[in-house]
């Protein structure tokens, strides 16, 4: 054999060695003990009270939708307010023509002060046949002819007065106004269009605040409060935005249908809410949250912390003795990154919420308070389907 083969081979070797050394070496470390105590975070819950929340989707509408219409026919002149903006009662929206009515209300006058002529030539021809007639010098029937022509011309007097006041109307009525607080439409005619009176629709105007909202529940979500909803069983109403974040105005119901809707089977319900931001527009869709009934005793514990089996829903456990159970719970709706629990945990149970990845019914663990926090409920929990 050659000394370069021999080399090969002692090479080969001592590489063999290293190997089965490092191998030996890694063999020899001590396993984790089975029983070792896997750290863990954990809650100490205590009941807190809550009524039933419901939670559907609503629409929202003005609290007032007026239709702006002429009460006079002409020609439209001018638009003076921007499509869309706000405006406040009593400002100028559009200007018909005014002139027809201009010259309308002077021939009113003009008939009035006519007429006033009148009646107070029939007054003093009534008057002085009174006095002829006291003297007799003239007969009862001609003072009677003289005070029916009195009569007549009064009355004439107060229909011409009528038609005056008429004519100013009308004349006023070519200034259309804004009856109330709100934001405009789009105008639906242009100048120089010839209106016609109560009919032709020139805008239409919202009042924003305070805003409407209209929904319904099923009466099987009804029957969860054990009663219909009204304005006396409901705690507190609030709308949730398209971004999941809650408005800060809190509504109030204003509308509650005595009767379910036999076709849709759903109470029909509407809220006011306070909108000085005009931050909801009528015809926008929102989620609303109704807090109602009679208070219940739940407890609130992290998302995280509640898993599921092929039994249902569980949370561990740690027992008195720092081992963990599995405890079957019932879980009911979310409240921001929270999960209510219905049934199933008592007042003062650790509730672990971390490293459940790692544990087993039996598990001995070393607890440490966690500092994670749960929602608070005041008065009402926020609460989601899950």
């Amino acid at each position: 054999m050659s000394v370069l083969a021999v080399s090969r081979i002692a090479l080969g070797c001592g590489v063999l060695g290293l190997l089965l050394a490092g191998c030996g070496k890694q063999q020899g470390q001590p396993a984790p003990r089975a029983d070792q105590a896997i750290p863990v975070g954990y809650l100490q819950v205590t009941p807190v009270n809550m009524p039933v929340t419901l939670e559907t989707i609503a629409q929202t509408e003005g609290a007032k939708e007026v239709e702006i219409r002429p009460r006079v026919g002409g020609i439209l002149l001018k638009r003076f307010y921007t499509e869309g903006n706000a405006v406040e009662a009593g400002q100028t929206l559009f200007q018909i023509d005014p002139e027809p009515f201009r010259n309308a209300l002077a021939e009113a006058r003009a008939a009035y002060t006519e007429q006033q002529v009148k009646v107070a030539r029939a007054k003093t021809e009534e008057q002085r046949q009174r006095r002829l007639a006291a003297e007799n010098f003239v007969s009862q029937r001609a003072l009677d002819v003289a005070t029916a022509d009195l009569a007549a011309a009064e009355a004439t007097l107060q229909a011409a007065k009528a038609r005056v006041k008429q004519a100013e109307l009308n004349l006023s009525y070519t200034t259309v106004k804004a009856p109330i607080n709100g934001v405009t439409g789009r105008s639906q005619f242009s100048e120089g269009t010839l209106l016609s009176a109560n009919t032709s629709l020139l805008t239409t105007l919202s009042q924003l605040s305070p805003i409407w909202v209209r929904f319904s529940f099923s009466d099987n979500e009804t029957a969860r409060l054990g009663e219909r909803l009204s304005e006396n069983n409901v705690h507190s109403v609030t709308i949730m935005l398209t971004d999941g974040s809650e408005y800060p105005q809190q509504g109030r119901i204003n509308f509650a249908a005595s009767t379910i809707d036999a076709t849709l089977g759903t109470q029909q319900l509407r809220a006011t809410f306070d909108n000085p931001d005009q931050r909801i527009l009528p015809g926008q869709f929102v989620r609303i949250r109704v807090a109602a009934g009679k208070p219940r005793s739940i407890f609130i514990v992290p998302q995280i912390a509640v898993m599921t089996a092929d039994t249902g829903r569980f949370v561990y456990v740690i027992d008195d003795n720092n081992t963990v159970s599995q405890r079957q719970v019932v879980a009911g709706d979310w409240i921001g990154k929270d999960w209510i629990i219905l049934d199933g945990l008592q007042s003062g149970d650790r509730v672990v919420v971390d490293n459940l990845i790692k544990l087993m019914p039996g598990k001995t663990v070393d607890p440490q308070p966690s500092s994670t926090t749960v929602s608070s409920i005041a008065p009402a929990a926020s609460t989601q389907h899950p």
